[in-house]
């Protein structure tokens, strides 16, 4: 488990629990209000991609096999879906408090107030960093591929 070849995926191990764990932070912070990543689609997403990605680095671990390839392609997925997050949760959240704070101010008869500012929470950018370790962990065996160079072993080679 701790050979110097293998030691390399302790880094996607800690980024895939990371990952799961941003799921139960704070990913939108409302005011005095926070949301968390877990009762929403993201966060669930968030939460088994890095629940697997977190399995395939220990089984790689265990077996001495390469799973970069898939640890790219979780990444990738959890990237996205982390990204996609941090532009569109905190404005959705905001546009509901005004809608919210819209909808009291109506019934109270009285006037429209601000809405409260809808920020991004630490959750979001847990993830975002987590899942990035994972891209660039999954991207180090195409670097380490393309770096071989090709070389022509026959001189006569001009066909």
């Amino acid at each position: 488990m701790f050979r110097p070849g293998m030691r390399a995926y302790f880094i996607p191990l800690a980024a895939g629990v990371a990952l799961a764990a941003s799921a139960f932070l704070p990913w939108v912070v409302v005011g005095s209000v926070s949301l968390r990543g877990v009762p929403g689609i993201a966060g669930l997403w968030a939460l088994g991609l890095g629940a697997l990605s977190a399995v395939l680095a220990t089984l790689s671990l265990i077996t001495r096999r390469n799973s970069r390839h898939p640890l790219l392609v979780l990444g990738l997925a959890a990237f996205g879906i982390m990204y996609l997050s941090l532009q569109i949760m905190p404005r959705l959240a905001g546009e509901s408090a005004l809608t919210v704070a819209q909808a009291f101010a109506i019934v109270e008869n009285r006037p429209v107030g601000s809405a409260p500012t809808a920020l991004a929470g630490a959750g979001i950018y847990v993830g975002l960093v987590a899942s990035a370790v994972l891209v660039a962990f999954g991207l180090t065996i195409v670097i380490k591929r393309a770096s071989q160079p090709y070389v022509n072993l026959d001189p006569d080679d001009d066909v």
